[in-house]
């Protein structure tokens, strides 16, 4: 089993585990958080979601939230079998595993090696959906991420796409 951090529209169980994704295979472990210091920003262009897509950019500012999960090792490699998809082809071309150091909310240190998704070759002028966000802080919220952290993941989101507001502040 391979651990796996997720800050973008896979901290959503279902949207992680659907049909069309692992299918039940990724199972939680708990919410976490970045020890070193990022900015979430949407700097990939996603065909299957149709807008841009969560990156973290390593820089001074805060901590990450995200869900960690435990996914089987014949599930993270582009080749599967079947019509399986794997979570290298789920996130695409444009992102390559990297390790990160994370802790979880009481603040240990997650002692397993841990993988997320960064993007390769980030894009500007792109803009995320009100779906891919509204995946993003559903699945925050199902996983009881901090309000304050909600709240900066809805700032982010604005910034990028000023005509989803009222939409993302509604929710």
């Amino acid at each position: 089993m391979v651990v796996v951090f997720q800050y973008g529209s896979n901290t959503n169980s279902e949207r992680i585990n659907s049909e069309n994704r692992l299918r039940g295979d990724a199972q939680f472990i708990g919410l976490a958080f970045t020890v070193d210091e990022y900015r979430l920003d949407f700097t990939t262009w996603s065909v299957d979601n149709q807008c841009a897509a969560a990156d973290i950019i390593s820089e001074p500012g805060r901590k990450i939230w995200g869900v960690l999960y435990k996914i089987p090792d014949h599930l993270i490699e582009k080749e599967t079998s079947g019509d399986r998809k794997s979570l290298d082809a789920i996130e695409g071309g444009n992102y390559q595993r990297e390790s990160i150091k994370l802790k979880y909310p009481d603040g240990t240190p997650v002692a397993e090696n841990v993988i997320t998704y960064m993007v390769k070759d980030k894009k500007s002028g792109i803009r995320t959906s009100f779906k891919y966000a509204e995946y993003i802080i559903t699945g925050l919220r199902e996983h009881y991420a901090p309000d304050e952290y909600i709240e900066y993941v809805k700032m982010r989101v604005i910034a990028n796409n000023p005509e989803l507001r009222h939409r993302i502040e509604a929710l």
